[in-house]
């Protein structure tokens, strides 16, 4: 079996969790647990607590005491919303999305690295990113301008306009 940091480590792609487990410890007092940093990544990644317990082999509803009794307590107080009630676990994600943990992206040529491969004076605009149910689907517009060979001209190309016919 994997170990506690091996999963749920794909949280670590969309989310500060350095940051994160830094500034929930502030919270709790003390550092977070193993089995803490667990279940928020498996909240993070969006699994439901049902979906975190049956990976892990674990009692759902012991899952669920556990983050109502930890992560829930805690987030809600990292970011102001102690008097709010968790309508859903997705709630969590939310919050810490609008407290600003998700990771951004730095630099898209670090982070894409076909970037260096595309010639001078193209441009690549990330337009969106989502994760969703294990799946990353990133939303690119990408511009390539390729300069024409200096012995290539237009009139050479044969291209016919096709409304004179």
């Amino acid at each position: 079996m994997a170990s506690t940091d091996e999963q749920f480590a794909q949280a670590a792609n969309h989310w500060d969790l350095e940051t994160l487990y830094t500034d929930l410890a502030s919270v709790k007092g003390k550092r977070l647990t193993p089995v803490e940093k667990l279940h928020l990544r498996g909240l993070l990644c969006g699994y439901s607590p049902a979906e975190i317990a049956e990976r892990l082999g674990k009692n759902t509803k012991g899952v669920e005491t556990d983050l109502c009794a930890t992560i829930y307590k805690y987030v809600k107080s990292l970011v102001d919303k102690c008097n709010e009630k968790i309508e859903n676990w997705r709630n969590i994600a939310e919050w810490l999305d609008d407290a600003g943990y998700k990771a951004q992206i730095r630099s898209s040529a670090n982070k894409f690295p076909f970037v260096n491969c595309l010639p001078e004076n193209s441009v690549v605009n990330i337009t969106n990113i989502t994760c969703e149910n294990n799946q990353i689907t990133i939303d690119a517009c990408l511009k390539i301008t390729v300069p024409l060979p200096s012995e290539l001209s237009i009139e050479k190309l044969d291209i016919q306009d096709n409304n004179n016919n």
